[in-house]
């Protein structure tokens, strides 16, 4: 089996943990990037090692330029190759647009847009070296449907998916898919601060009467990742229980 190597970003928790957890039942070295907590890092990274995985985390946040090149030259420096980026890392900072800041329009747009950008350009050479790669990127349902409250992250999430379409074109000849997951509501951190009146209306609204979990996103990341899916590229696949 070949050996393949992946950058996971915002992979020390929620769907990006279940995405590194994935990678690792698929015996690929895992670079985990994380922006501040080392501890929830390293013990997500110890799971990954129980399953056979070689594991090197790095802290970084992708809204700073020179952060993304260290992650990918650790990458390098760890095992020589890049073959995977998953771009999982992303905040919220939501608010009505009346009342939304423009520090919290510019930090959403500047950690998932930009920081998004920034990472598929740094890992674009070594992958076209090799001429093979597989770069996907977290989009959000609130970006093909809006959501009230979430101007900045929506116009965020929108961008990665126009992005995610025109780079598939520029590389594609190079034998590097890229591709966009677009999760619904996912039990996660961010949902779990939801009031339990907010999250049974939240289930209303979802045909198949649940929240989604990390696992369900990563297991469709994980064939996004594999060599099987070498004919997938530009697209926005949805992991929303049918509510879009």
């Amino acid at each position: 089996m070949t050996e393949r190597t992946a950058i996971v970003t915002g992979g020390s928790r929620g769907i990006g943990r279940a995405v590194c957890r994935k990678l690792a039942e698929r015996s690929m070295n895992i670079v985990m990037n994380y922006s501040a907590n080392a501890d929830a890092a390293e013990e997500a990274a110890d799971v990954c090692r129980s399953l056979g995985a070689r594991v090197v985390t790095v802290q970084g946040s992708v809204a700073v330029p020179a952060d993304c090149d260290r992650i990918v030259q650790e990458a390098l420096d760890a095992f020589g190759q890049v073959d995977v980026l998953v771009n999982s890392a992303g905040i919220t900072r939501d608010n009505l647009l009346l009342r939304m800041s423009e520090e919290d329009f510019d930090q959403v747009i500047a950690v998932n847009l930009r920081g998004t950008f920034r990472m598929m350009k740094a890992v674009a050479r070594p992958m076209m070296r090799k001429r093979y790669g597989r770069i996907i990127n977290l989009s959000s349902i609130v970006g093909e449907m809006g959501n009230a409250g979430q101007v900045n992250y929506a116009a965020s999430k929108a961008g990665v998916n126009g992005m995610t379409k025109a780079f598939a074109k520029e590389i594609a000849g190079k034998g590097i898919t890229v591709n966009a997951v677009a999760p619904g509501f996912i039990d996660t951190d961010m949902t779990r601060a939801l009031s339990r009146e907010a999250a049974e209306s939240l289930k209303a609204r979802i045909p198949m009467g649940r929240l989604g979990t990390p696992e369900d996103v990563a297991h469709v990341i994980s064939f996004l990742a594999s060599e099987e899916a070498g004919y997938v590229t530009g697209q926005v696949i949805g992991v929303n229980g049918g509510m879009l």
